[in-house]
């Protein structure tokens, strides 16, 4: 298997299935982690360097930030069933997260000095962008777009029905190039809709010295240090991606790979 590609792990004793930091990426800024947690045990983690958006990926819990508590936070139960609940934790903070329900949590991180307050980001306050037409229509739920405050992170859900394409036009954020391109490392967990499916993602570039494409199931995670990287939903299965990108500016710039660009140019596209 691909080192861009992962598969969940039985969870460990934290209930963490996933895991991916700068240095197991190989990358400098991105770091995701996914727990799933039984009703009434206790996640506690320390930030460090890094700031954190803690997504509610399914389920209810209790989250403590710092001195900040948010309680009984979560309506999801499954990450089709509308927007989430997340909290962001700034850098050099304690977070403590109780489960309410079955619980699945993702922990985004990034470099972060801890300058700004820990928060609530309500489903209220999570902006829903509808991107393409036709078989290239996805819903993007904008959980930390670069309008809100943040000092490295990006988070981001998409849903991409069955049949449809997503991430695409191909398009790739690798150089610090603004505002032509920004350099963005980006990771992509994936949830499909009935759980047995699969969904299809390339990752390559101009000169295919990287040309990788996977057939990712349920849960499964992958890793874009560079490249384009479109996915696809078969028929009949839908699917959800959370993605969490950093890099050394906080705007979101992208370039079309050229030779699929005229797609951009159709009417309604």
């Amino acid at each position: 298997m691909s080192d861009l590609h992962l598969k969940p792990s039985p969870p460990d004793g934290d209930g963490r299935v996933l895991a991916i930091t700068p240095a197991s990426a190989g990358w400098r800024y991105v770091g995701f982690e996914l727990f799933k947690l039984a009703p009434g045990r206790v996640l506690e983690r320390e930030t460090g360097d890094r700031e954190a958006c803690l997504v509610l990926v399914a389920g209810r819990a209790t989250v403590e930030v710092g001195q900040a508590v948010f309680k009984g936070i979560g309506e999801r139960r499954s990450p089709f069933d509308g927007k989430p609940h997340s909290v962001y934790a700034p850098a050099g903070t304690a977070f403590r997260v109780t489960a309410e329900t079955p619980l699945e949590l993702a922990v985004c991180t990034a470099p972060g000095s801890g300058a700004l307050p820990p928060r609530l980001i309500p489903p209220e306050a999570v902006a829903v962008e509808e991107r393409g037409q036709g078989t290239n229509r996805r819903i993007v739920h904008n959980i930390l777009p670069e309008e809100a405050p943040a000092e490295s992170l990006l988070v981001v859900e998409v849903l991409t029905p069955g049949g449809h394409w997503s991430s695409y036009p191909p398009h790739k954020h690798d150089r610090d190039a603004f505002p032509e391109e920004t350099l963005l490392e980006e990771t992509y967990y994936h949830r499909l809709n009935p759980a047995q499916g699969f969904a299809l993602q390339r990752v390559y570039t101009d000169d295919r010295s990287l040309d990788q494409t996977f057939a990712v199931g349920d849960g499964d995670c992958v890793l874009v240090p560079r490249g384009y990287h479109p996915v696809g939903a078969p028929h009949g299965y839908d699917l959800y991606y959370l993605n969490t990108m950093a890099g050394p500016r906080r705007q979101w710039r992208f370039r079309n790979d050229p030779a699929h660009d005229w797609i951009t140019r159709r009417p309604n596209d």
